[in-house]
């Protein structure tokens, strides 16, 4: 039978420890997360490696040295609101929701969004929602969110989702410029969105955010 808690442990100690991820909440929430349970079936024994999960359809499961990066970029705190993109299975909306009062995952899928919430749920998980609609519209039913974070590269960020972003808010996103991917963090201040450089890092473009499509910077 796998030791799915040594191998969360293992990942922890091996791939976000040594990425200069420290801080406390971080660490916690991806020991308790039970990542196996937020992935497809065939993957559990993948789970806990330090690679992409691919999920097909051009979505996939971040590495979860990206992932904790991300986090420890946008320093989620317990009274804040999470917008985040593309979850998949949940997993990164469990993470998060250890870690802030509120997280709103968007899926564009009614059967992947009900099948997240179900994981979520099971995780007793009661602080997070799966809301269905386009990814590239966030949920601004409801937000404004202090936080946002995109779970897959970026080409091109719509402003109908930059709106969404309370003033003094913080995004991550993983911007894809041919073969070459950087971890961007912005942060909003007087309605406009200033980037800095976080750390490189790559996953397959989200098909909502690739250069196709007709998004206004």
């Amino acid at each position: 039978m796998t030791d799915f808690a040594a191998r969360r442990h293992t990942m922890v100690d091996t791939q976000v420890r040594p990425s200069d991820v420290t801080k406390f909440p971080i660490i916690d929430s991806m020991l308790k997360v039970q990542r196996e349970n937020f992935v497809p079936d065939a993957s559990r024994e993948v789970a806990y490696a330090g690679d992409l999960i691919d999920l097909g359809n051009g979505r996939c499961l971040l590495e979860p040295r990206t992932l904790a990066k991300m986090l420890d970029a946008l320093n989620i705190s317990n009274d804040e609101v999470v917008l985040d993109i593309a979850p998949a299975f949940g997993y990164s909306t469990a993470v998060a929701a250890n870690m802030a009062q509120l997280v709103v995952g968007v899926e564009d899928d009614e059967a992947n969004a009900a099948d997240a919430q179900s994981r979520l749920m099971e995780a007793d998980i009661d602080n997070a929602i799966i809301h269905v609609g386009p990814l590239e519209q966030g949920a601004a039913e409801h937000g404004p969110y202090d936080v946002i974070i995109i779970q897959g590269g970026v080409e091109r960020l719509p402003d109908a989702l930059l709106d969404q972003l309370k003033d003094h808010g913080r995004i991550a996103c993983l911007f894809v410029e041919g073969n070459l991917g950087t971890v961007r963090i912005g942060r909003k201040s007087d309605g406009r969105v200033t980037w800095r450089h976080g750390f490189n890092a790559n996953a397959p473009v989200l098909p909502a955010f690739s250069a196709e499509c007709a998004f206004s910077l």
